[in-house]
């Protein structure tokens, strides 16, 4: 470079770039790379040559930036420039580590940063690969080129080595004007009327601009990195002449159509309808500017309202509408849109929008290499993106070429290649059904499909279908008469002897009426009479109702009422204590004389698979608190699962934690008597998270416990050698919890709503893998994620989730109509009168 050198100002883009760059200083954000084959023996000086005439030509190629006095940046333009051209010899490599040590050169090539002061802003480098095959590898900062830039640099390169190979002069002409000129016009012209009208069109455009919330594999880091990748995929002839076809009939270009589709994808993907998206312009609308290299590109950020999930026509006419809008008032520079709009700084994503949008007439790879060879150009990751997404689509011989660059710190590559799938094939089902909602094109594919509907919902299985709970636990009680079936400090039972009282309860409940689906309110302390007398009502064929003691009087008295108990069993000492009702009351201590007298036989069975077991009411954090009802049939599915996911067996000790009220209390209670294990019942106070409930835990020796994150995160850290399982539920678990707990032993965490008989999936977690997931349905459960318009969304895509199966409830105590409501006939099953029940919770499937 001389010493000569000349000023101007920066244009607005030019100026942007600067200011990131005074940011990040000599970061490869923003380099420009292409790897082109030259397929033909290669004079390398006549390349250098043709090379350095470029630089000749164009004043941009000569161009650094410096900082003048007065704070203000500038671009200085050498007099002459001489760039060398690097030759790197890959022949003495074996002959199949040649092109990928070419892509990795590339790749590397492509990630080295330019100083924007010194200079030079341009690189090449020729790969020799054989005596016929090489690879020219081109990069220069955005900041002096855009991508019509490479496509005039490969022109002039082909034109100019095809010239000087033969002896002959340059065949192209001077340049009338450079890249300074036009900087130098564009702010002389953007201010006054012609700049306030403009701005005012995008100010009302864009007012109050959402953030698009993509699902993401992971969270967005507080600063952009801009580290990135791209995945290449392809659109088939068939339905690239479709596109052409729809778009002759709608009256709109390529672009638009394709860009719809875009949004198309995105609203199903975020279920937003206020969409923004950048689409980058050559900006190039002067015929003097055709033939210049330099930084001219634009970005118009085209917003779409989606609202009332519109067809697909009606969608096109919106996109068109907003593109023939930005169209016409395209001159503003987006720098000075970000500028002018000053949206709120977030250095975790770009200004006005994260996605972006771009189609070509050539391969969105390298669409440069077109001009200088007929070859395809080289494959390699270049390792940026400026975008969270970028989806880049070509015109090709075969159909369209298509590529999505995007964030590595947000995508996983497999996330990326499932979005290519689904955008070609709501591509083809917009081609096919035009007129649809959009939330009725599907999205997934055949395999993906089956897949979210039968292969990641359990099978079903026949074990205890036709039996009660209470049945399971007489089995134990006759197989194992003797084990140990409950401790509460210095009391204990077997299973024989728990199996006598609860049949005298039983038997006395039957003389007053009791039989299937009534109810039998419960309200007793944590104690032994607690387990006996739930047998009993289960026994007696009934179905019981759990009133916590602790309840508000108010709170008991309403579920009483509404649930119309005619018998209650409780304690004395908690009789004197109950709101007023009209049941029949028995106290299993003070009344047990009376039941004493009964027989202690089991009675006859009365009580079938779909009849109730019990009957538990919602929180009413939503409203009113509901009665759910609750069968035998999910009761028994509950306890299959437990012992084949925790591995139980009767050595097991399981701890009693939850109030009655809450139905893991049920969970446990089945857990331990299911499996014909101990369950280890405690005084509330011995069950407070603290020194109390850990020496609980070591003198009772328990191996298995269940409690909610918060109880866990409270508990002081101990060893508790006895304890091999922990199961987590009722909230959200955190990441440490398992790392703390889970070393050395099992660790589960749970979900259901108690619209299902307390569990429905279920994930076995270990130390490190970050947040736990809800995992996978347990068996005879169906878990579907499905849009508002009860279609399945794909992996990974946050949706609502419905259960159903075997633990659905059979709806809410005396609301047929809420029942109705909620409970949904089941769509994706052949059996008459399957239901579905949307939860409420937005979730999405993990890979």
């Amino acid at each position: 470079m001389t010493t000569e050198a000349y000023v101007f100002p920066l244009s607005f883009a030019q100026q942007r770039l600067w200011f990131l760059d005074q940011l990040v200083p000599q970061n490869p954000f923003y380099n420009l790379s292409a790897a082109v084959p030259l397929n033909f023996y290669v004079n390398t000086a006549v390349l250098e040559r043709s090379l350095n005439e470029i630089v000749r030509r164009h004043e941009a190629l000569r161009t650094t930036f410096t900082t003048l006095t007065d704070g203000q940046p500038a671009q200085v333009i050498a007099a002459s420039l001489r760039i060398p051209l690097t030759v790197r010899d890959l022949t003495r490599l074996p002959l199949s580590e040649r092109k990928p040590t070419a892509a990795r050169l590339a790749s590397e090539e492509a990630q080295q940063p330019f100083d924007l002061k010194r200079g030079p802003l341009v690189r090449t480098t020729l790969l020799r690969l054989g005596l016929t095959e090489n690879v020219l590898l081109l990069t220069m900062h955005h900041i002096v080129s855009d991508g019509w830039s490479l496509e005039l640099f490969f022109g002039e390169l082909k034109r100019l080595y095809g010239a000087y190979i033969m002896g002959r002069p340059s065949p192209l002409a001077e340049l009338p004007i450079q890249y300074a000129d036009f900087a130098v016009w564009q702010r002389d012209w953007l201010k006054g009327e012609a700049l306030a009208a403009q701005l005012d069109y995008w100010r009302r455009q864009l007012a109050d601009l959402p953030a698009l919330l993509l699902p993401t594999d992971r969270t967005r880091a507080p600063v952009q990195t801009f580290r990135g990748a791209t995945y290449q995929f392809s659109i088939p002839s068939k339905v690239a002449d479709g596109v052409r076809a729809l778009c002759r009939r709608q009256g709109v270009t390529s672009f638009m159509l394709l860009l719809a589709a875009f949004k198309a994808l995105l609203y199903r993907y975020t279920g937003q309808e206020d969409i923004v998206v950048g689409a980058p312009i050559a900006n190039r609308n002067r015929a003097e500017i055709e033939n210049l290299i330099g930084f001219f590109a634009n970005t118009l950020a085209l917003r779409t309202d989606i609202s009332g999930d519109p067809s697909f026509i009606e969608l096109l006419g919106r996109v068109r509408d907003t593109a023939l809008g930005a169209y016409a008032h395209q001159d503003v520079p987006f720098e000075m849109l970000v500028e002018e709009l000053q949206p709120e700084r977030d250095l975790s994503r770009n200004p006005l929008f994260q996605v972006a949008f771009q189609t070509f007439n050539t391969s969105p790879t390298n669409g440069a290499g077109r001009a200088a060879t007929d070859s395809h150009p080289l494959d390699f990751q270049k390792g940026t993106s400026i975008f969270d997404l970028l989806l880049k689509l070509a015109e090709a011989p075969r159909g369209l070429n298509a590529e999505f660059e995007y964030s590595t710190d947000l995508f996983d590559e497999a996330t990326v290649a499932r979005m290519a799938r689904h955008f070609r094939t709501l591509l083809e089902n917009i081609l096919a059904h035009p007129e649809r909602p959009l939330s009725m094109l599907p999205l997934l594919t055949a395999e993906e499909e089956r897949q979210l509907l039968s292969e990641w919902n359990s099978a079903a299985t026949t074990e205890d279908e036709e039996r009660c709970f209470h049945q399971l636990f007489e089995a134990h009680a006759e197989r194992t008469p003797d084990a140990t079936a409950v401790v509460f400090g210095t009391e204990r039972l077997t299973y024989s002897e728990l199996n006598r009282r609860a049949n005298k309860v039983a038997h006395h409940l039957r003389r007053l009426g009791v039989k299937p689906d009534t109810l039998v309110g419960l309200c007793v302390e944590r104690s032994i009479e607690l387990l006996t007398g739930l047998l009993g009502v289960l026994k007696a064929g009934g179905a019981y109702l759990p009133l916590d003691p602790a309840y508000p009087p108010d709170r008991l008295a309403f579920m009483l009422e509404d649930a119309r108990v005619r018998v209650l069993l409780t304690q004395e000492r908690l009789r004197e204590l109950l709101p007023a009702h009209d049941a029949r009351v028995l106290c299993l201590d003070a009344d047990w004389p009376t039941f004493e007298d009964e027989c202690e036989l089991n009675p006859p069975p009365s009580a079938l698979p779909d009849n109730l077991a019990y009957v538990i009411y919602t929180s009413g954090s939503t409203g009113l608190p509901k009665g759910v009802m609750l069968a035998h049939r999910g009761l028994c599915n509950v306890s299959a699962a437990q012992i084949a996911a925790f591995g139980l067996c009767p050595d097991d000790r399981i701890l009693q934690f939850a109030s009655l009220s809450f139905d893991a209390s049920i969970f446990e209670i089945a857990m331990a008597l299911g499996a014909g294990a101990t369950l280890c019942m405690a005084s509330r106070d011995s069950l407070l998270p603290g020194d109390s409930l850990l020496d609980l835990l070591a003198a009772e020796a328990v191996t298995t416990v269940t409690l909610p994150p918060s109880a866990l995160a409270a508990l002081p850290f101990a060893e508790l050698p006895a304890l091999r399982t922990i199961t987590v539920a009722g909230e959200a678990c955190a990441a440490d919890l398992v790392d703390r707990w889970a070393i050395g032993r099992r660790f589960f965490n749970l979900y259901g709503p108690t619209e299902t008989t307390i569990w429905s999936t279920v994930a076995e977690c270990a130390p490190g893998n970050g947040k736990p997931p809800i995992g996978q349905p347990i068996p005879n459960t169906d878990v579907y994620v499905l849009d508002e318009g009860g279609g399945v969304v794909p992996l990974g895509v946050a949706g609502h989730l419905h259960v159903g199966g075997r633990g659905l409830a059979r709806g809410y105590l005396h609301r047929p109509h809420l029942t109705a409501e909620r409970f949904r006939p089941h769509p994706f099953s052949r059996t008459p009168g399957e239901r579905l029940y949307r939860t409420g919770d937005v979730v999405r499937w993990r890979s």
